[in-house]
């Protein structure tokens, strides 16, 4: 049975994409700390099976600001 991604742990993740777009990291530094190791599990496997990972999620959403 897979994990499941708690509601706030996916606003969590929410929260650190809309702030690494903004270039303010601790601010998404600090969302993603908040998310509970049971989600964090999960949304590892997840974006793991669609070929991507939490710091390539955070790295694209920096590199928008940029642009």
């Amino acid at each position: 049975m897979a994990a499941n991604i708690r509601p706030l742990a996916a606003a969590h993740l929410r929260d650190a994409l809309t702030a690494a777009s903004e270039n303010r990291l601790p601010e998404a530094v600090g969302a993603l700390m908040a998310i509970d190791p049971e989600s964090w599990a999960a949304i590892s496997a997840r974006l793991s099976e669609l070929g991507t990972t939490v710091p390539a999620l955070i790295a694209r959403a920096s590199d928008r600001q940029a642009q």
